[in-house]
């Protein structure tokens, strides 16, 4: 048990459609407000909006460099997904040789 007392209470995990997040990051890049402010006037997270006022900016192409488009980090999900995928088939594929190979040559089936 702990003896500190809660102050802090997580937040529910919450989704936004695209339509919001897009409103609030205009309100960040088009009319100049704060990230904080827009927050706060929204009842979201500080480093939520700013994430997507990241990625709207790289979006744009004006966000720093190294940071991923939505649409590189939609293949790069893609990608990954397809080379987890190509390893199994290769792993399955490669027991299978060990298996027959090890069989006995006299054998019929």
């Amino acid at each position: 048990m702990s003896t500190m007392p809660d102050t802090k209470r997580k937040r529910a995990r919450r989704r936004f459609s695209e339509e919001f997040k897009a409103g609030a990051v205009a309100l960040v890049l088009d009319e100049g407000k704060s990230v904080g402010a827009v927050a706060r006037d929204l009842d979201l997270t500080e480093s939520s909006l700013r994430n997507w006022v990241e990625r709207a900016r790289a979006d744009q192409g004006k966000g720093k460099p190294g940071v991923l488009t939505t649409a590189e980090r939609d293949e790069l999900t893609r990608l990954r997904k397809e080379n987890r995928q190509l390893r199994l088939e290769r792993d399955i594929l490669k027991n299978a040789a060990a298996f027959f190979a090890n069989e006995p040559a006299g054998r019929s089936r």
